[in-house]
């Protein structure tokens, strides 16, 4: 029987300006909601997209990304902050959503090392 894919999500893109946050979220609920097999899938928040760990962030449509992440937290995908990024953005501070973590760079190169694939946004 084949293991579980391991997937890598790194997304970099603000929650704002773009779609490109928006549509890594889409990407990461539609692997967990296929019918079936399911990746082993972790997300990490870089650069401007830390602010997606902060609760209340919206889409341009006013959906909440709160509750996309929120989703996938329910689902045990763990959702890491970049340290380092957070810091830079005086986020560290900030209450959290719930389930989602500060992480560091070591812990990123060791999913990267272990994920079958790395997708960036």
């Amino acid at each position: 029987m084949k293991d579980h894919a391991k997937i890598l999500l790194i997304i970099h893109a603000a929650p704002y300006g773009s779609e490109r946050c928006l549509s890594a979220l889409r990407l990461a609920l539609a692997l967990m909601g296929r019918e079936g097999e399911k990746p082993q899938l972790d997300v990490f928040l870089m650069s401007d997209a830390t602010v997606l760990g902060l609760p209340n962030q919206q889409d341009a449509s006013g959906n909440t990304l709160q509750q996309m992440v929120e989703q996938l937290v329910a689902q045990q995908v763990p959702v890491k902050v970049c340290k380092t990024c957070a810091g830079n953005r005086g986020l560290l501070s900030l209450q959290l959503i719930g389930g989602v973590t500060v992480g560091t760079l070591a812990e990123l190169a060791d999913a990267t090392m272990a994920a079958d694939k790395v997708i960036t946004f």
